[in-house]
């Protein structure tokens, strides 16, 4: 009956800086685990199979946690509830207003255990994705000079509007805002609309997150069979693209070889004809692999729980570690290839400058897209004082990653004798299925992006069942509907529709006009012309930024 008796308001020595309301002192680190949280049982997501996801007890001791948190306003905390009303540690929930809980471990009020560095990195491999890939081709689009602007200036205008989602909870007053995502603070401001836009767009980016895995997928899955095929048949084929001679060869896939147009399979040895263009009408890129996809994936996405998926996060870094040593390695064997010319092109070079630019502005969106998780993630920040200096520094290391594998595959694509406009969308595809090394990167790729798709599919799944019926798995039925309908939408884009950049400029520039450039506006705006503090300077910038944002969606469907 210790824990019963203890007092609400806690004296404790200390300094100035931990009196707390009628000067009476508190412990900080009495503070950071029992203030109160909210938690809604009917929205719970739990980790586990159980039945009930979560206890009656529980239940019970978070209408007394309520009872508390109204005794006093929400913005002073000298009244603290005492451990009994507390559930267990692993009865403790954050709480989205998007239909998600998630189980912690620990405080709930954002003082994790992370050290700077763990956090910069952790912010640098979740924002790290496909748009990789395409780096070099948006470069090819917007002109090597100006690629290199624009990845400059929309990492400095993205961070910026990150910055501003991170110092949104900050700026409303009277509220306890330590445990709110950013979701939240959309419907403090726009109420219902901000709640279900959020959800929208949210959704937007998760769908097109997995479309984009379903045409990689089958891109990566088609080159690897190709390349065991090939192998194990000890043939060698000719490929039907031109490209560079010897080790390190580099092909142009959207041109047809003419000195070999009449030969459908171009030269192989000690291989059956038959049985090899057999291989190719049942293993074809666009006709049947996409399909042989969801004997895989389709299982997978019906899984209550995503936690076995997600012991296998570390294969991004491990993916994006070996690309970027994959194109050290073969940009030191091809060497540089660069003519500059502002603004007209011959056979071999694109100019510095062209119209296509918008193109490249699209894909960044997406790549330097983390707005709707960065709170949750800079919450286990050791030193929360850090944060912005923590995110801004990931910020740099992910731009230089997105420059480094950009500019170098795009300066070291052998022009001539090569254009650099054969440079693909998937860089990846300017390097022939029998190359070692590319396999390797199509291999990591592809088991990455296998146990990546089952955890966006429990996202979307979470965001919208949740939302809609207030329960993640309502029925089988209408997970196996949801499924099938994001199983099918993929499946159709990688057989008419299997071009990543386009779909990564769409989705990029959608989602991101929401939680990038129009909301954090706004809402700082809003919050300053409410305590008086806007000037005209911010209004204009905020603004442009906004026009910014509504010219790159716009522009995505004119080019």
């Amino acid at each position: 009956m210790e824990e019963d008796t203890k007092p609400f308001l806690i004296p404790v020595g200390g300094d100035e800086g931990d009196y707390g309301i009628m000067n009476i002192q508190f412990n900080p680190a009495d503070l950071k685990c029992k203030r109160p949280f909210h938690i809604e049982p009917s929205n719970i997501v739990s980790v586990n199979d159980d039945t009930h996801r979560i206890t009656d007890e529980a239940s019970a001791m978070n209408k007394r946690i309520h009872y508390y948190s109204k005794l006093m306003a929400p913005s002073d905390r000298a009244l603290v509830a005492p451990d009994h009303v507390l559930p267990a540690p692993e009865e403790i929930y954050v709480y989205s207003p998007l239909g998600t809980a998630f189980k912690i471990d620990g405080c709930t009020d954002g003082y994790g255990k992370n050290s700077s560095i763990v956090t910069i990195f952790m912010i640098w491999n979740t924002m790290m994705g496909t748009s990789i890939l395409s780096m070099p081709w948006g470069i090819k689009q917007a002109g090597f000079t100006t690629g290199i602007f624009l990845i400059l200036l929309m990492g400095s205008l993205t961070l910026y509007c990150c910055y501003r989602v991170v110092k949104s909870r900050t700026m409303i007053p009277l509220e306890d805002t330590s445990n709110w995502e950013f979701p939240d603070v959309c419907k403090y401001y726009f109420g219902s609309f901000g709640q279900w836009s959020s959800l929208l767009f949210s959704m937007v980016s998760l769908v097109g997150a997995m479309v984009i895995y379903w045409v990689l997928m089958s891109n990566f899955l088609f080159n690897t069979g190709k390349f065991i095929y090939n192998y194990v048949h000890d043939i060698n084929v000719t490929d039907l693209v031109p490209g560079t001679n010897g080790s390190n060869r580099v092909i142009c896939p959207g041109t047809p070889n003419e000195d070999q147009q009449g030969n459908k399979s171009g030269m192989w040895t000690k291989a059956n004809h038959t049985g090899f263009e057999l291989f190719e009408e049942w293993w074809s890129k666009s006709q049947t692999v996409p399909f042989y996809l969801i004997v895989v994936l389709l299982p997978l996405l019906n899984f209550k729980s995503p936690s076995f998926f997600a012991k296998f996060n570390i294969l991004g870094t491990i993916s994006v570690v070996y690309l970027v040593f994959l194109v050290t390695l073969k940009a030191s064997h091809l060497g540089f290839h660069l003519e500059f010319n502002w603004l007209t092109a011959n056979e071999f070079f694109v100019p510095e400058f062209r119209i296509q630019f918008p193109q490249l502005t699209g894909v960044l969106t997406l790549a330097f897209f983390i707005h709707n998780c960065v709170i949750t993630l800079l919450k286990n920040n050791k030193n929360q004082e850090n944060n912005v200096r923590d995110l801004s520094i990931a910020y740099f290391l992910v731009g230089l990653t997105y420059l480094y594998v950009g500019l170098f595959i795009f300066a070291a694509f052998p022009s001539p004798p090569l254009s650099k406009e054969c440079i693909e969308q998937n860089f990846l595809d300017n390097f022939p299925s029998n190359d070692i090394l590319t396999f390797v990167a199509r291999l990591f790729l592809l088991f990455q992006m296998i146990t990546v798709y089952p955890l966006l599919g429990y996202l979307a799944r979470v965001q919208l069942l949740g939302h809609v019926f207030g329960n993640v798995y309502p029925s089988i039925f209408h997970v196996l509907v949801l499924n099938i309908a994001v199983v099918g939408l993929g499946v159709t884009i990688a057989i008419f529709y299997p071009n990543i950049g386009g779909i990564i400029r769409y989705s990029g520039a959608t989602c991101g006009l929401a939680f990038v450039f129009v909301y954090p506006s706004l809402i700082y705006m809003i919050s300053l012309h409410h305590s008086g503090q806007l000037t005209w300077s911010t209004l204009i910038f905020h603004i442009f930024i906004i026009i910014v944002g509504l010219a790159n969606l716009i522009a995505q469907f004119l080019l």
